[in-house]
Formats: structure tokens, sequence, C-alpha cells
């Protein structure tokens, strides 16, 4: 059920959006020359699939879980995108593709070992990974992979299409901090 739903509203985004995205990408090529970020992420059942999203650091930032990035490697058009969540945009295409959902766990990296073994021990890697979720609108981010992966399996065993609908309008309307960085 929730699959149909990630089609229509993924295909709607990216259509009806994709003015947005343009200019986001035309100001993020003057911003740091590669606008669009990819990057290896673990799936459902661990399979590994890119991340699309637009670049909020500079390209030379190590590939790092963005908590232990620092902040002084976001680029002031980063900030912006950070702040309005439009760095996610892209990742449309990801949930079209079927490698992700609007809703369900944040895509972790590969080196995030503790993390992806707490969500296989509880079943979560089942899931799709999602743009948004409850731990996303809660401001939980990866820097605690054990109450994360808790969390992320209470997502799983409660989500209900009113859920589903409620992150999404939480996400949309600025609920949630994101992925904190690193003080410098």
């Amino acid at each position: 059920m929730f699959r149909v739903f990630d089609i229509v509203f993924s295909v709607f985004g990216l259509v009806v959006g994709s003015p947005v995205l343009l200019i986001l990408a035309v100001i993020g090529w003057f911003d740091t020359r590669s606008p669009i970020f990819r990057q290896e992420r673990v799936g459902r059942h661990q399979k590994p699939f890119t991340l699309v999203k637009f670049r909020t650091m500079r390209p030379d930032t190590a590939c790092v879980a963005t908590h232990l990035a620092s902040a002084s490697s976001v680029t002031p058009f980063g900030h912006f995108l950070r702040r309005t969540k439009l760095d996610e945009l892209p990742q449309l295409w990801n949930v079209l593709k079927g490698e992700m959902s609007l809703v369900g766990p944040r895509p972790c990296l590969p080196n995030q070992e503790e993390l992806i073994a707490e969500r296989e021990r509880r079943a979560v890697s089942s899931m799709r990974p999602g743009i948004t979720g409850l731990a996303q609108v809660n401001g939980i981010d990866m820097s605690d992979p054990v109450k994360l992966a808790e969390v992320d399996e209470q997502m799983m065993k409660t989500l209900t299409l009113k859920d589903y609908f409620r992150y999404l309008i939480l996400t949309v309307t600025g609920k949630g901090s994101g992925d904190r960085v690193r003080r410098s």
C-alpha cells in the first residue's frame, strides 16, 4: 500500500518539482561546481544502493556519517538546503526506483557497522529506507545507533497510513532537526 503512494508522490514531485530541482542544481553548481551528491548507502535487506542528494558540503569532505563531519564543511548554500530539507529532493528518484520509500529508517553508510547490526537484530533492515520517519521528526540522528534502531523498530511495527502522511507533513513543515553536523 505504501509503495503505491511512494510511486505517485515521487512521480508528482519529480515532474512538478523539476523547475525547482533545476534551479537548485544551477545554484549548487555555482556553490560547489558539483551540485549532485552520490553516495553508497545500505538499503533494504542490507543491499547497497546509490543515494542521490543535493550537495551541502564541500566536495573534498571526508566520507563519514553526517554527525562526524565538521560544520565548517557545510557551504552557505548547503546550510539553506539542509534547513529547508531541499537537499533531499533528488532522493525522489531513489524512491521511484524502489530503493527507498518516502517514510522509513534513514539509510546509513556501509561503515556504520553498529547501526547496521542493531537494525539487523531488530529486523529493521527488512524495511525500505526512507527520506523521513519517526526518528527524523523527533530529531534523533545516527549519533546514537542503539536509540535510532529502537525508534526505527517502533516505527516499523506501528506504521499506519495515518503515520505515513503525518511524518511527511511534519517533515515538509520543518519538524525535526535533520542530520546534525559536529560543531567546528
